[in-house]
């Protein structure tokens, strides 16, 4: 499978789709009004980087390889390209700042053009192969580390990589059904009726993997132009910095609901399932919710905008069924639905506001020895800035803060493990939560002074012992804050060190930098055109999200590349040694500038005594001392290049690896967790509806289980012994 590219943390934050996308199987080259159209966003956006960007880069020869590899470096597992293929697309490597200066796309068409024949090669690969049974005895084995993989030497070694990619798959899903199939023998269970032999679990599970190729190639088949040509661009913008990106028309859409939590269509989840569109979920408070027909189960077979004709949409992807679906607010959808009965009726629903309250902010009490702690999780630092009543976390944290002080806490944890981040000024506005006032972030221009933003407001809301999680996926906005609290020794940190994104980006519409002779010729574009579209926003270049500041903390020192490191570390398994800003080539350099004037508070006074604390428990604890195991043979299992493809020595491997799975999930289930109740305030949310119990009860259940939660409680108690009491400050 292609590889995705590395997640990225921004400010704002958005999940942006793959480079992958860049392989598409559909470019003519006679397309004169999209070639246009390619070249006029491919200089708009380099003169866009050039007149705003932090930091642009010199488009020289450097410049032109990074590019280069950061392209061919999509066919990570090398499954597509051969060394053939390299050395004829080798020309290019210094070349493309060439290109890029004339506003030429000769290396984006021969890259592509070499790539859809070796796609059609691969697919015919994967369907003779898997014509072929298998057999799990001998001595070969697969190699799955592209960065310790050279490029296979021709079309016959390529093949030969394509079995034994494909025995892999076919050896992990035979296992798993003859240890299934097992297990009902084991359990008498009567649903067996004749267990299968070695030969036809076998075929089944080519069966089951070719099934799994077929929708592979299929996704890789429906990849659009403007996809396929924005991951191109992206390719050269991720070379200026990991955050600077270009946003095709849609994607600006999406990035905005990312932001806001908020859109407008019908609040159902969705999923693929064999082909077909199904209900998996739907989003309580939202418009099909109140409409009360559909129901989790439900495929949808057609989509009607209003009284016209409805689109079959069996077949397609989640995307495109989502497009169908959304729309203005106030307009009418009508699903025509099949039920899991067999039957089969249309519902009209009239498109809404939807809230997704699974990234908002939420609270629970986590009652200790030592008294109820309150626990915020905050997934990302969202700030809906389409709507000026909009969700914004800091306000939304501050609530939880309110009732929690209510309801009598004696410690505040606020999680932001996994954030990557958002809006800024909430990350100020939430840090006078916990501040008296005064700096939270230094921000610098590449042609200004650093600016300062403040919490100007006296008084803290809540001034008592507080513990603030992260892991090496806490990043931008979650820096910032974990940052600040540290800095004025308000909050002690717990976790791992953080991603390191010291960088502030800006999104800017394209068509701004437009002159007005070029948006006139463009705007004359054929409609036949394969980039233009009816949609007026898809006939738009589209936006730039581009890294325009650095940001410090008000100790002078930036966060970028370097990170937060935690006063109380725990260990984690998971941690990886390429993740993380700093393992980007991209990335801009880490440097300090002069501190801010600020008083820290000194609520945290004894930090190594609190660690000691910690790490003495930590060390008696079983459950951490297998976590600390498992941390070993997760570096071993990265440091691994080579995967046995015998039957018996793969079961080994993977009964070394549930083994200690195992031996964790029996230690979690054995551990007396603390009780964890929702604030009554919350009671009516939570008994919305019996998904959103089931939601609740799941999420608790999880909270339970979370040894490091359970840490981070112990840590706030040994606060509370230490003298701090929470008071509540009238002056907010």
């Amino acid at each position: 499978m292609l590889r995705f590219m590395k997640n990225k943390i921004l400010i704002p934050l958005i999940v942006l789709g793959a480079l992958a996308a860049f392989f598409s199987f559909k470019y003519s080259g006679s397309d004169s009004g999209g070639e246009e159209k390619k070249v006029a966003v491919l200089e708009t956006v380099m003169k866009a980087i050039k007149e705003g960007h932090y930091s642009p880069r010199e488009i020289n020869d450097t410049f032109s390889s990074h590019v280069y590899h950061k392209v061919l470096e999509e066919d990570y597992e090398k499954k597509f390209f051969t060394q053939q293929d390299i050395n004829q697309l080798s020309k290019y490597e210094f070349q493309i700042d060439d290109e890029i200066n004339s506003g030429s796309l000769e290396f984006y068409h021969a890259v592509n053009d070499i790539f859809v024949r070796d796609v059609k090669n691969a697919e015919n690969y994967y369907k003779e192969i898997l014509k072929t049974p298998f057999v799990f005895n001998g001595n070969d084995s697969v190699y799955v580390d592209g960065d310790k993989m050279t490029y296979a030497a021709d079309t016959n070694a390529l093949k030969d990589r394509w079995r034994t990619y494909l025995k892999y798959r076919v050896l992990a899903k035979y296992v798993d059904l003859k240890n299934a199939q097992q297990k009902k023998i084991d359990n008498k269970d009567t649903s067996l009726k004749q267990p299968k032999t070695d030969a036809q679990l076998e075929v089944e599970a080519r069966d089951a993997v070719r099934k799994n190729q077929e929708s592979y190639f299929k996704r890789l088949n429906k990849i659009k132009e403007d996809d396929r040509f924005s991951a191109y661009i992206n390719a050269i913008t991720g070379t200026e910095d990991p955050h600077t990106d270009y946003f095709p028309p849609r994607a600006k859409q999406r990035f905005d609901e990312e932001m806001s939590g908020t859109f407008f269509g019908i609040g159902a989840q969705l999923q693929q399932d064999g082909g077909k569109i199904k209900i998996v979920a739907i989003i309580t408070g939202s418009p099909c919710w109140k409409q009360g027909e559909l129901k989790a189960g439900d495929e949808i077979m057609k989509v009607a905008q209003g009284s016209a004709e409805p689109v079959d949409i069996e077949g397609y992807e989640i995307d495109d069924a989502v497009q169908l679906i959304r729309g203005k607010k106030g307009t009418e959808v009508r699903l025509t639905i099949k039920e899991p009965s067999g039957a089969i009726k249309v519902i009209p629903i009239v498109r809404g506001e939807v809230q997704q309250e699974d990234i908002f902010a939420k609270s629970v009490i986590i009652k200790s020895k030592g008294g109820p702690v309150g626990y915020i999780y905050l997934r990302e630092f969202y700030s809906d800035f389409q709507h000026i009543n909009g969700r914004r976390s800091a306000e939304d944290v501050k609530n939880e803060v309110l009732k929690l002080k209510a309801a009598g806490v004696k410690g505040i944890i606020l999680d932001l493990r996994d954030n990557g981040g958002g809006s800024l000024s909430d990350v100020v506005d939430m840090a006078g939560i916990f501040i008296d006032n005064g700096p939270v972030v230094q921000v610098r221009s590449s042609d200004a002074a650093p600016m300062t933003l403040k919490d100007n407001a006296n008084g803290a809301l809540y001034d008592g012992p507080m513990a603030v999680m992260v892991n090496e996926n806490s990043a931008s906005a979650s820096e910032i804050m974990a940052a600040a609290l540290q800095d004025y020794k308000r909050a002690v940190v717990v976790g791992s060190t953080t991603y390191g994104k010291g960088t502030v980006q800006k999104v800017i519409p394209l068509d701004e930098f437009l002159d007005p002779m070029t948006r006139v010729k463009l705007n004359s574009i054929s409609d036949s055109n394969k980039l233009a579209s009816t949609d007026a926003a898809e006939s738009s270049l589209g936006a730039l999200k581009i890294t325009v500041q650095k940001f410090y903390r008000v100790t002078g020192a930036s966060t970028q590349l370097k990170g937060v490191t935690p006063d109380i570390m725990l260990p984690d398994p998971y941690v990886s040694p390429n993740n993380g800003e700093r393992h980007d080539k991209a990335a801009l350099r880490w440097d300090v500038i002069p501190p801010s004037d600020f008083k820290p508070s000194n609520s945290v006074g004894n930090i190594p005594e609190l660690a000691s604390l910690s790490q003495g428990r930590i060390a008696m604890d079983p459950t951490f001392r297998l976590i600390m195991q498992t941390g070993q043979r997760v570096q071993a299992e990265q440091r691994k290049n080579a995967y046995s493809l015998n039957e018996t020595e793969y079961r080994k491997e993977l009964e070394e690896n549930n083994a200690i799975t195992k031996k964790l999930e029996e230690l979690q289930k054995k551990a007396t967790p603390y009780e964890i109740t929702n604030l009554k305030e919350d009671m009516s949310r939570v008994n919305a509806d019996s998904a959103s119990v089931a939601k609740n009860n799941d999420w608790i259940k999880n909270l339970k289980k979370d040894v490091y939660i359970a840490e981070t409680v112990n840590i706030v108690n040994d606060m509370a012994k230490g003298g701090k009491k929470v008071t509540i400050n009238s002056k907010r």
